[in-house]
């Protein structure tokens, strides 16, 4: 769903805005009647978020010595037959 709010409005009802933007809702700011913006909701890439998670896990087994020579590779195969 693409609204198209006036830049003056956009400024005033902001919050209202990203409230809408939380429900999916999707606006085009524009000026004097031309589309200058899109305010759309953020989503992070799949790379992103799997970069994070591999930083977290890094993070998490550096953290904690006693598990720092576990071979994940070893348990992962575990069971598998």
């Amino acid at each position: 769903m693409n609204i198209e709010v006036g830049s003056y409005e956009a400024k005033t009802k902001l919050p209202e805005l990203l409230r809408g933007i939380q429900t999916g809702k999707r606006y085009t700011i524009t000026l004097r009647g031309e589309p200058i913006a899109e305010l759309v909701p953020a989503e992070p890439g799949p790379q992103a978020l799997s970069a994070a998670a591999v930083e977290d896990m890094l993070s998490f087994m550096a953290s904690r010595p006693s598990i720092a020579g576990v071979d994940i590779r070893a348990l992962r195969d575990e069971g598998r037959a």
